[in-house]
């Protein structure tokens, strides 16, 4: 069982539900399927278990590949309306934080979350959270995703699950399962149980999987054969692709389709360590993701090289370059000798 979940620690969340009737979440920058999982499936079940208003905010908006998640759902992405994303925050009689361990994650939004005069509630599966922002936090590092911790924590308040919505559960089945990597990474006792319960629910999970893995646009299965074949470098154990903007525009990429691609080289039995770097057209810097085999640290790779971190096998960072020369040139002082093992 999750250990951070105790019986005081719900009793006081039930509570601080029970006085709120205007609920903001918030996720981070760049929100992937676990961010938007958890977000979601938070906002429903407030909205029916407590019958008060519930809003989602997202630093910027999430990827078209979510859209069979987002379709017809109130999000508020407040890069876009910063002013109603200030209201919702302004109104607010509660706010909880999902799938980030500090507010800078959320970019231009952090500023505004911080200043919120409502209590804070804190629900991640992250390492390092700076758990002095919260009035209460739920953090564990050892589940697979927020999703998954959020599922244990509504399931200890009074109805367990059965009073949880099935689009909550839904939401969480799609989180839990994208930071899994379909079950390839991160997964533990009690993920397996999670799921066990999730589909004895009647969670479609066949309908999850179609609509996450096999609904792909073909430029998005180009764009993946050709960076495999003609764009990934293979050194001592280490995969490394590089995107640059012109890369993604030649191939017609859309935001969100890269995602997984990082992946993809750990198929390779000599392969232990794959580094996917992206930039976006007008940023300064390279996005990071590594994924990693059992045996090598993910999480001191992103800390050591990239001004990051993350799970053992999952972790992200930056490098501060517009250069994709410079960056291969960096990528090459990398050596699996260095990296740190567990």
């Amino acid at each position: 069982m999750v250990q951070c979940v105790t019986p005081g620690k719900a009793k006081k969340l039930q509570r601080l539900l029970e006085r709120s009737r205007r609920l903001a979440v918030a996720v981070h920058n760049h929100p992937d399927g676990d961010a938007i999982g958890s977000g979601l499936a938070l906002v429903h079940y407030f909205s029916s278990v407590f019958g008060g208003e519930a809003f989602l905010l997202v630093p910027d908006p999430a990827p078209g590949t979510l859209a069979f998640l987002t379709a017809g759902e109130n999000i508020t992405d407040a890069s876009a309306d910063p002013v109603r994303a200030r209201e919702i925050l302004g109104s607010c009689d509660l706010l909880a934080i999902l799938d980030m361990n500090s507010f800078s994650r959320a970019d231009a939004l952090g500023g505004d979350l911080e200043a919120c005069k409502a209590p804070k509630i804190l629900i991640d599966h992250h390492l390092n959270p700076d758990l002095t922002c919260f009035d209460l936090a739920f953090s564990q590092s050892d589940v697979s995703s927020a999703s998954e911790l959020l599922y244990w924590v509504l399931r200890a308040l009074p109805g367990g699950m059965a009073v949880i919505p099935g689009r909550s559960l839904e939401c969480i089945f799609t989180g839990m399962t994208t930071d899994t990597n379909n079950f390839a990474n991160s997964v533990y006792d009690s993920t397996l149980q999670m799921a066990s319960e999730l589909l004895g629910a009647g969670v479609d999970r066949q309908g999850i999987i179609e609509n996450l893995y096999q609904s792909d646009r073909p430029e998005r299965l180009h764009a993946f054969a050709d960076l495999v074949q003609n764009h990934m470098q293979v050194r001592d154990g280490i995969a490394t692709i590089i995107l640059t903007p012109e890369m993604t525009a030649s191939y017609g990429l859309l935001e969100g389709e890269t995602e997984g691609l990082v992946n993809i080289p750990l198929r390779m039995r000599e392969v232990h360590t794959s580094i996917f770097l992206r930039r976006e057209a007008g940023s300064p810097e390279f996005r990071v993701s590594i994924r990693t085999k059992k045996g090598w640290s993910a999480n001191a790779l992103a800390a050591g090289y990239f001004s990051g971190g993350g799970h053992e096998q999952a972790a992200g960072g930056k490098f501060p370059s517009t250069d994709p020369s410079e960056v291969a040139e960096y990528l090459g002082s990398i050596t699996a000798a260095r990296l740190v093992q567990k």
